[in-house]
């Protein structure tokens, strides 16, 4: 009995000790900053819109991953096919390469000298140093999540359902509108939350293919590099009360899937 209260006791420190390492440096970074990180967003123009070119080309990457990923993910739930653990593995590498490597590779592929990126200048899209290179580097990071997701969601969906619905005149199409997806959305729209807050917070890839405009995690590092940590400051707390936004809506839809205590 006492062996098991100190393996408890010992647990409980050791978890205790982890939570503190991992909450306190950012609650200090957010107290650092204070109100007047708080009352740079009404001064800085140059923070306001960085914010709103990180939410937006996040939002961007996000549904352009939901739009293949999905369909993929599904293949990946519902069909055994060959080279399925060959796509699944390709699937984990964006997750897996340091985040600058993942940025010269797609700057070797989508820059000017490539011969994709050559056809997309011919068509007046320049991808390296624009918005489009952001959401680039965004979805080949954060893509790979919502697959993951997605593909757990799907899996989740009893197949038998989907045969009921077959056995009384659905089309596969109409089957998979009004039994799999609604029963596997709260796990869609999970992945999506996940796909977007990993968008948010990239910098690697980012910062080597689309330096400017710049995003706030590349403007945080840009004003700690250029003039010190007291201008870095409410930038970076502003990325992280950006970063609740999705925390605290993944949040809710878990409570959401929770039983009532009663």
């Amino acid at each position: 009995m006492r062996r098991s209260n100190a393996i408890a006791v010992g647990a409980a420190a050791a978890s205790s000790l982890l939570l503190l390492f991992l909450v306190l440096p950012v609650v200090r970074l957010v107290a650092a900053a204070g109100p007047q990180g708080a009352a740079r967003l009404w001064s800085d123009a140059e923070l306001r819109q960085s914010l709103a070119l990180t939410a937006l080309t996040a939002t961007a990457a996000t549904l352009l991953g939901a739009l293949g990923g999905a369909p993929l993910a599904w293949l990946l739930a519902r069909r055994a096919f060959r080279g399925r653990a060959l796509v699944a593995a390709v699937l984990d590498l964006p997750l897996l390469i340091p985040h600058p490597v993942a940025g010269i590779a797609l700057l070797l592929l989508l820059g000017r000298g490539s011969a994709i990126g050559g056809s997309l200048l011919s068509l007046g899209l320049r991808i390296v140093g624009t918005p489009l290179g952001i959401i680039a580097a965004m979805l080949f990071v954060s893509a790979p999540l919502f697959v993951s997701g997605a593909r757990e969601a799907f899996s989740r969906v009893d197949v038998r359902l989907e045969g009921v619905a077959r056995t009384l005149g659905d089309s596969p199409w109409r089957a998979f509108r009004r039994v799999t997806l609604p029963l596997a959305a709260r796990g869609l729209i999970a992945s999506g939350v996940v796909t977007w807050a990993r968008a948010v917070s990239e910098f690697g890839a980012i910062v080597i293919l689309a330096y400017n405009p710049k995003v706030v995690s590349v403007l945080a590092y840009d004003r700690f590099t250029g003039f010190g940590l007291s201008e870095a400051l409410p930038v970076a707390a502003a990325l992280v009360v950006l970063s609740l936004i999705p925390l605290t809506a993944l949040r809710a839809l878990r409570m959401g899937e929770e039983p009532a205590v009663a």
